[in-house]
């Protein structure tokens, strides 16, 4: 899979760019509305993607040796989830329905849902930890 093939993988929902927080004594993984302050609102896009991993040593480096170990940081709807584990692209995704807006009209983007790290102070997180049953589009 070249790189440009593997980028049109990310259908721009923005769901990986939710803070996530892990218990350290189960090591469970929860994710919060609160989204990274790079996300740019709306269209789910990074302010600085080229460099998103200088500017946030946490922000996932995905590709397709890291996804493995990754896997658990991103949500179900996530096409590279989907495909590593064996499953299809659901139809509103960009490359099945051929509109990047399916993706906003199926309720998975973030957009309007989350409120910037910049708003939060850390110890407020677990206020914002949230379940994907919640909002619309989750499978």
């Amino acid at each position: 899979m070249t790189a440009a093939e593997w980028e049109s993988l990310c259908d721009r929902c923005g769901r990986c760019c939710l803070l996530k927080l892990e218990d350290v004594d189960s090591g469970a993984l929860y994710f919060t509305n609160i989204a990274c302050r790079h996300l740019q609102q709306p269209g789910c896009q990074c302010d600085c993607y080229a460099n998103r991993i200088a500017e946030v040593p946490e922000c996932l480096a995905l590709t397709p040796q890291s996804l493995p170990d990754l896997i658990d940081h991103l949500p179900g709807s996530c096409a590279y989830r989907r495909l590593a584990e064996g499953r299809s692209l659901p139809q509103w995704h960009p490359l099945i329905s051929g509109d990047p807006d399916t993706v906003v009209r199926a309720g998975i983007a973030i957009e309007g849902k989350v409120i910037s790290e910049a708003y939060i102070h850390p110890e407020q997180y677990e206020e914002h930890i949230i379940h994907w049953h919640q909002w619309e589009g989750e499978p």
